[in-house]
């Protein structure tokens, strides 16, 4: 497995919680914490636009709790199973846009229908 990088703080529980389920699966990483590392997590922070901890480096790319996995479970699938995608970055670039797009639609289509209902429950 390639390298690992860990993006933590010190009180971070979340944090402690996926150290322990790496070590206990025998997962090696370099633990960084982001006060000591304060210019690379700025530029990482910047790049993801989620300064949320931890944050894994791996394989070229950055996973963040909630974006890109769920649970300390769901990143060790995702480490152990890793692929490196056939491809380019502009094709998934716009793949993730186009998905984006989709949900922001969806999400608001919801919503309209929730305002709809008060708007209705006001009315009467």
């Amino acid at each position: 497995m390639s390298e690992i990088i860990i993006y933590t703080n010190e009180q971070c529980p979340y944090c402690k919680q996926i150290k322990e389920e790496l070590n206990k699966n025998g997962i090696g990483y370099e633990e960084r914490l982001t006060k000591d590392w304060l210019r690379d997590w700025q530029d990482i922070s910047g790049l993801t636009g989620m300064p949320t901890v931890p944050t894994i480096y791996f394989e070229n790319n950055y996973l963040v709790p909630s974006r890109d996995f769920r649970n300390p479970q769901h990143l060790l699938d995702m480490l152990k199973d890793f692929k490196e995608s056939k491809f380019t970055i502009e094709q998934q670039s716009l793949e993730k846009l186009k998905t984006l797009n989709y949900n922001i639609s969806i999400a608001f289509a919801k919503l309209d229908q929730v305002i709809r209902k008060m708007e209705t429950k006001i009315n009467k």
